[in-house]
């Protein structure tokens, strides 16, 4: 490629960093309005984040699989079309108003943009000059980032309302009236997924139209790594755990956050959902202080550092009255943001040839964001929202397990983020 296209290349496939980060973090605004609109219990709220990250568990040994026969290329024009599909059929689910139509929309954006997330970390480390790829796999990560910020700003403008009956308003509506109510609701995120659709169809044209190098990886000696002797790797297990829990706290924080606060700290839903954006502006943030402070302390002891900073703060959750305990919540995305490329890093350190097996069981880890939401929806339905944060906090404990675990490992490089 000439100069002038590696750029407009990387520039795509920076896109898609953008894309998916929007997607994912429009759920901690999808959950608290589609339990509104659907009139759903905390528990059936959290199928939100079961669909979406079940989809990525299901998806990531095909979407490995498939990029093996077709190239990167292809694969991140299917993960687009498939991404666009379920964005479209936001329109006829919010329609007819049915959460399960919402939760197969979801299924398959997910799928695509697991997609998107297995071809995409790779292939932009190697598009283009080796010495430049770790700049360029942290300038695409920091438009995730981006997207982690302005999802919960933006939907909040355009999806959520910032109406929620009491029960007793609910009781003094007629059922015409209180159906008008609700269709209103759901009606509300009809014109913003066509948009996203819009736009990422146009990217999947775009990408279509642009000729990008065909860059396929297979390694003779990677073949030899049995999954069973993955499994030997005890590291790794941990490592599978720790990105478990990690995902798992990260998707319950942010899709019950404006419940929290609503419910603790009387804080409005549209307020509620811009708090939630400046807690993932503190997340892009920490990305990027991470990096620097990693330069003057070792990873591992930061992220022991991070995770029990994150058990104090989801303490104060569950024990301090009022909007302080909502702060507090804010402060742990700052805290979380550097767990995931350091926790994977950790887990595949000295692996040699058994790193691509190693990294697709970690990848799949990540299907605690269905698990853990769940959990923490079922224990606020059973008790209240307050007590479903020790969900998390179990979590955070996990993670400072296995970073005790690795406090020997001195130097690491990030390879991966989500």
């Amino acid at each position: 490629m000439t100069k002038k296209n590696g750029f407009f290349a990387v520039a795509l496939i920076t896109s898609l960093f953008f894309l998916w980060g929007i997607s994912l973090n429009l759920n901690s605004i999808l959950v608290p309005h589609l339990k509104k609109a659907c009139q759903l219990t905390d528990t059936q709220s959290s199928f939100v984040d079961v669909f979406y990250y079940l989809a990525y568990f299901v998806i990531a040994i095909p979407a490995g699989l498939f990029m093996h026969k077709y190239g990167y290329k292809k694969a991140i024009i299917l993960g687009l079309l498939l991404f666009a599909t379920g964005a479209f059929l936001f329109y006829p689910a919010a329609q007819i108003r049915l959460f399960s139509f919402f939760l197969f929309a979801l299924f398959v954006i997910a799928s695509g943009c697991g997609i998107l997330e297995t071809a995409a970390n790779p292939y932009i480390n190697n598009l283009g000059d080796p010495e430049h790829a770790t700049f360029r796999i942290n300038f695409a990560q920091s438009f995730n980032g981006l997207a982690a910020t302005l999802a919960p700003f933006l939907g909040g403008i355009f999806i959520l309302s910032g109406k929620d009956l009491t029960k007793a308003e609910r009781l003094a509506m007629s059922p015409d009236q209180l159906n008008n109510y609700l269709q209103g609701e759901s009606d509300a995120v009809k014109i913003p997924y066509i948009i996203i659709g819009l736009v990422v169809l146009s990217i999947a044209f775009l990408i279509w139209k642009t000729s990008l190098p065909d860059i396929r990886e297979h390694s003779e000696t990677d073949s030899q790594a049995s999954w069973g002797s993955i499994f030997q790797e005890k590291n790794l297990v941990l490592g599978a755990g720790g990105i478990f829990f990690y995902v798992g706290a990260q998707a319950a924080i942010t899709s019950f956050f404006i419940r929290y606060s609503k419910y603790v700290g009387a804080i409005q839903e549209k307020r509620a959902a811009a708090l939630l954006g400046l807690a993932m502006l503190g997340f892009m943030a920490g990305r990027f202080i991470g990096s620097v402070v990693m330069r003057f302390v070792s990873p591992v002891k930061l992220l022991i550092i991070y995770s029990a900073i994150n058990c104090i703060l989801l303490v104060m959750a569950f024990t301090v009255d009022g909007q302080l305990s909502v702060y507090a919540i804010m402060g742990v995305p700052f805290f979380m943001s550097i767990m995931f490329p350091t926790i994977f890093s950790l887990s595949i350190s000295g692996l040699g040839e058994k790193t691509k097996k190693a990294s697709s069981l970690l990848i799949m880890g990540i299907v605690g964001g269905a698990v853990i939401p769940f959990v923490l929806g079922r224990v606020s339905d059973m008790s209240d929202i307050r007590k479903a944060y020790l969900i998390p906090l179990i979590s955070f404990a996990y993670i400072f397990y296995f970073a005790l675990k690795n406090i020997k490992v001195k130097e690491l490089r990030a390879v991966v983020t989500h």
